[in-house]
């Protein structure tokens, strides 16, 4: 099993979900010869997905994230689902299921693991102590140089994934925050190089951290981080204002789903795996855990209401309306439509994108 991604708390989730899966279905999972046992751990998207364009990974299940699996499935790395053996089907939020089927049409090959969107967390009162009158609610707060320089003392912070970056500021610029269009690419990298004084760091993790030790005041952030921040604060017994905001302007809409690899070495344990996961009870304790909404409606009523209730982890139907679809240039545009990025970066101090991956290896008896 191989899981793409940097946000949360993915990092620790897998053994806990497999220890469950083998304690309940007698299954032993063979791990690879490495201290770490049965997790691999990649620097993103791309590398895992560089390990399957190859093919032979032994993975039985990938969880890459939506803007990869929708070009990936056209390469034909993946097999299809067999939903007669995902009897756990019917658990799944319709919502979830049309939204993911402009990333694979009919809902084939994915099956639905976690969801969320792109926007900025931040520390309410170092905020208003600086700025009274912020734009909370606004992208302003990112990429407005007047805005962003009032809170260069206390840390700001973009996301190191220019496939997040670009169709935020995008947005911004009132542009088609999925447009590949050269020249729209350029004319926000020029917006990005305005605020880029004021950016602290490039980092998809440290903000974890960071956020609620108030060593930085302003993150751009996937929306479950901002909940797993918030818990550390108190679990450490900080007292922290933390907030969260799907932009006004709109925010990046993305998916993590559990795919099978077409050459995956057990395919039918594979699925036996996905329909474990899309029991209620077992993907509640994952939202429960790190924080992000997940794609199953039955399992709603065992989330605690804390997650549930919260608008920047589950939004409602009028914020929905402003959510895009993530979508990534083909590798070539990106190349040279995100060499904008590079160039912020180089100034900065990066954190890195670190993914988690869960190795299974043969989920045999």
């Amino acid at each position: 099993m191989a899981a793409a991604t940097s946000k949360g708390r993915w990092r620790t989730q897998p053994l806990q979900l497999v220890r469950l899966y083998r304690r309940e279905h007698g299954r032993q999972l063979r791990e690879r010869v490495q201290r770490q046992g049965p997790l691999d751990t990649y620097d993103g998207n791309e590398s895992l997905e560089a390990k399957l364009v190859v093919g032979n990974t032994g993975y039985d299940i990938v969880f890459p994230s939506s803007s990869f699996f929708a070009r990936q499935i056209k390469t034909g790395i993946y097999q299809p689902l067999d939903r007669s053996k995902l009897t756990n089907w019917s658990n799944l939020d319709q919502w979830v299921l049309q939204q993911q089927a402009s990333y694979d049409p009919g809902n084939v090959y994915a099956a639905p693991y976690m969801w969320g969107t792109n926007g900025f967390t931040y520390n309410l009162d170092m905020i208003q102590q600086r700025m009274p009158d912020a734009p909370l609610t606004s992208l302003r707060m990112l990429f407005d140089p007047e805005v962003v320089s009032k809170f260069q003392d206390c840390g700001v912070s973009f996301l190191d994934s220019p496939e997040d970056v670009f169709p935020l500021a995008l947005a911004y610029m009132g542009k088609d925050p999925t447009s590949q269009n050269p020249d729209d690419i350029v004319a926000a990298t020029e917006m990005l190089m305005k605020v880029r004084p004021y950016i602290k760091l490039f980092d998809s993790q440290l903000y974890l951290n960071d956020l609620p030790n108030s060593e930085r005041c302003i993150a751009m952030t996937w929306s479950g981080d901002y909940a797993v921040a918030a818990l550390r604060a108190e679990e450490a017994g900080v007292q922290i204002n933390l907030a969260y905001s799907v932009p006004a302007e709109g925010s990046n809409l993305w998916f993590d789903a559990m795919l099978i690899p077409k050459d995956a070495p057990n395919p039918e344990n594979a699925l036996l795996f996905i329909n474990y996961m899309m029991r209620p009870d077992v993907i509640a304790d994952c939202t429960n855990y790190i924080g992000y909404a997940n794609g199953n409606q039955a399992s709603k009523p065992l989330i605690s209401p804390d997650i549930l209730n919260d608008p920047a982890i589950y939004p409602d139907a009028e914020t929905q309306k402003r959510m895009f679809p993530e979508r990534r240039a083909r590798r070539g545009r990106a190349a040279r439509h995100y060499a904008g990025v590079d160039q912020i970066e180089d100034r900065s101090v990066t954190g890195g994108m670190s993914a988690t991956v869960a190795r299974t290896g043969e989920l045999s008896s």
